[in-house]
């Protein structure tokens, strides 16, 4: 039986090496086509009509106008008369047409009779939601009334991180057309090999007749799994257009109105413990909503999760606003920052260094010597003990300066995946794989792996994906993508180097398992005197190509140690804050992240870098504002849709534990952990600098000031 592990480290020669990105010229030099870059022949443009009210019975349609327009190919309903319309951006109609100037203008002539209905769309404040209240229920361990009486410290707060956007930079949508009874499909999807039976059930027809393909993508963040509406009917116009090619994709209002959010989460939330900084008692009463169905439960106490007595509360709120989609580690953003500036608050109440009481308490969480391990690293780089004060010790002046701590945790092991490898007669190596790249890097990873198990550089190696004629591997979700491909690669090019040794025994004159791939020769293992250049090895396969598959299953991953899961992290920010104005500066963000198997270091820590921009950009910019007068999206534009630009990042370290004791988990994600605890982190440094909390995120001057203002009230 074919050995899969991976080799050792002092045994790697391309694994473990800082390599840039095999795709990264084709991106920077724009040669690398995304979905919404082509313009095939006689390509149609479609755009949808969006209901402007958040919540409407729809009384009556008509498209008689825009059907007759000139340059118009088709028109198609979206949602017929007696449709109850749930939140503004709902996809009412949609035209397709020579030129996407004559389509907007036909979607303009489409008449809609509306009968408006009352609608919610702010659940910041709990009672004023009325029957869109959905309570959990309570959940009680311990007695925290009984702990709470007799607490030496207890410490309140109220806590709010708003709904925000995925904000994708390539909005959703597709290129689709029918040739015949097979439609090609062109999406820009985290799902290769999930969205074409998707979209195959909308259109009623065989997932055989779907061809999927998508090279290169521009962001998905958890949002674009489904073929959704605007693929169903992209597809609906391209056949009523006689199989011309349909390009729909959002426009920017409508993608960060309903292609998906992160949810909400607000909480009052009661700490009791002891002078030394040990906690006992975690009480909150938390609500969210992430639109119409309501809103995720935070896992709180987030990693703390053993404090021996807690009483939950939960409520979900439904609201008339676009629905909510998986967003980078769903829900735990929300909780790391509830529960870390809840502690944060305990610390201040207490009058300790909040290092302490995150250190003390450590034992409450899973992997209690990581995380202690982790806090420890985080303060060395962050210079905790010559920055750290007390809580709006900071000096006189207006600037401020202070430190802040966030945790994380994740799992992140491997999809079901599969691969094949194959090794043609003139040298030339293939890796098959119905996966994707979202911009993370797996085209690279791949090719590595197989590198390394062929013994070739990176060039040699052709990696053939973004195509549901490939092998079937799973959608990029819970940062399980690298975990499910190099494994499933490594196992297809293990049992494909197998068969070329079988091949290459007798003229090297030793049994198969005496040979080694090493450095583009087949040699005998200790006597690299005796080879065969790679290309001589492979004349041997005369006109026969070696085809060899490999498959990560879930179910038998563990055992089999190529990938596992489980991941820890400690993010502390280093922020000044100018008191006269309430502007915050990001000075540093350190990240300290558990790893497992690190296949590139570069693109592993890139994967860090990105994830705390995203932590900066929704701690200071980032949130959703709605209008509960007319119910819209009031910075549905990316004028006030505010991310982090080049200059409010600041500097950004991240320490990756590699290590023979980390390396032998085997691959581990990385995508979503590192953008966890940030957010607590900053908006803990700006308590710290400034003195007061501030309760609600994203941290704009006007937050900033307000709490000042009460603090000194």
């Amino acid at each position: 039986m074919a050995e899969y592990k991976w080799p050792p480290m002092n045994k790697r020669r391309v694994m473990g090496q800082r390599l840039n990105r095999v795709d990264g010229i084709a991106k920077s030099s724009g040669r690398a086509k995304y979905s919404s870059d082509l313009n095939k022949p006689g390509l149609l443009h479609a755009v949808i009509l969006t209901c402007p009210h958040a919540h409407a019975r729809i009384k009556a349609i008509d498209t008689s106008a825009a059907k007759n327009m000139k340059g118009v190919a088709a028109v198609r309903v979206m949602a017929e008369p007696g449709t109850e319309v749930q939140w503004a951006g709902w996809e009412i109609a949609v035209a397709a047409a020579s030129e996407e100037t004559i389509a907007r203008d036909a979607v303009r002539a489409i008449k809609v009779d509306y009968e408006v209905l009352p609608h919610i769309v702010k659940e910041d404040d709990l009672s004023k939601v009325g029957n869109r209240a959905k309570p959990a229920g309570e959940q009680i361990t311990g007695d925290p009334d009984k702990d709470i009486q007799a607490a030496e410290i207890v410490s309140d707060g109220e806590y709010g991180i708003p709904v925000i956007a995925h904000c994708c930079l390539e909005p959703h949508g597709q290129v689709v057309s029918w040739q015949g009874n097979q439609v090609e499909y062109h999406p820009t999807t985290q799902a290769i090999s999930t969205i074409g039976p998707d979209l195959a059930r909308s259109l009623k027809i065989p997932a055989t007749q779907i061809h999927v393909q998508m090279d290169y993508m521009g962001g998905g963040f958890g949002s674009k799994f489904p073929s959704d509406k605007w693929g169903t009917e992209g597809a609906n116009l391209s056949k009523d257009s006689g199989g011309k090619p349909v390009k729909l994709f959002l426009d920017r209002a409508t993608e960060l109105t309903i292609a998906g959010v992160r949810p909400s989460a607000f909480g009052k939330i009661k700490v009791a413990g002891s002078k030394d900084g040990t906690i006992t008692t975690w009480q909150s009463e938390t609500w969210a909503t992430g639109g119409f169905a309501g809103g995720g439960m935070p896992p709180i106490p987030y990693v703390y999760t053993n404090i021996p007595n807690k009483r939950l509360n939960h409520t979900a709120v439904s609201i008339n606003a676009g629905a909510q989609r998986a967003w980078r580690a769903p829900n735990h953003q929300q909780a790391s920052f509830l529960t870390c500036a809840a502690m944060d608050d305990f610390a201040a109440k207490a009058g300790i260094d909040p290092l302490v009481v995150f250190d003390k308490n450590a034992g409450y969480t899973a992997r209690a010597e990581v995380y202690r391990s982790q806090l420890k690293k985080a303060a060395e780089l962050s210079e905790w003990k010559k920055l750290w004060h007390p809580r709006g010790d900071s000096g006189s002046g207006h600037l401020k300066r202070g430190l802040g701590i966030g945790i994380n945790t994740w799992g992140g092991a491997g999809h079901a995946s599969n691969a094949i490898a194959k090794i043609h007669p003139d040298g030339t190596v293939e890796i098959e794989i119905g996966s994707q790249d979202l911009g993370t890097g797996t085209r690279t990873v791949i090719a590595m792996v197989a590198a390394e198990t062929f013994g070739l550089p990176v060039s040699a190696i052709n990696v053939k994906m973004g195509d549901n004629r490939y092998p079937t591997s799973g959608a990029s979700g819970g940062s399980t993508t690298v975990g499910g491909v190099s494994s499933s690669t490594r196992k297809a090019t293990v049992n494909a180097l197998a068969k070329l040794l079988e091949v290459v025994s007798q003229s090297l004159g030793v049994p198969p398992d005496q040979l080694e791939a090493v450095d583009g020769r087949i040699q005998v293992a200790g006597n690299p005197s005796k080879n065969l250049p790679w290309k001589a090895a492979c004349q041997k396969l005369g006109v026969s190509t070696i085809s060899e598959a490999g498959e990560n299953n879930q179910r038998t991953a563990p055992q089999e140690g190529l990938n596992t899961g489980g991941t820890g992290g400690v993010q502390i920010a280093d922020v000044t804050v100018d008191i006269e104005t309430g502007v915050v500066r990001m000075n540093r963000l350190v990240a300290v992240q558990d790893c497992g198997l690190i296949i590139n270091p570069k693109t592993a820590e890139s994967q860090c870098y990105g994830a705390c921009i995203m932590s900066i950009c929704a701690a200071l910019f980032e949130e959703r504002v709605m209008d509960q007068q007319i119910g819209r999206v009031l910075n549905a534009e990316m004028e006030f849709y505010k991310l982090a630009g080049l200059t409010d990042i600041g500097e950004i370290i991240v320490h990756l534990d590699i290590t023979p004791e980390h390396d032998s988990r085997g691959v581990i994600g990385l995508g979503e952990p590192p953008a966890i605890g940030g957010i607590a982190a900053i908006a803990n440094a700006v308590a710290n600098a400034v003195g007061v909390r501030v309760p609600r995120v994203p941290l704009t001057p006007d937050r900033v000031l307000n709490a000042l203002e009460r603090r000194n009230a």
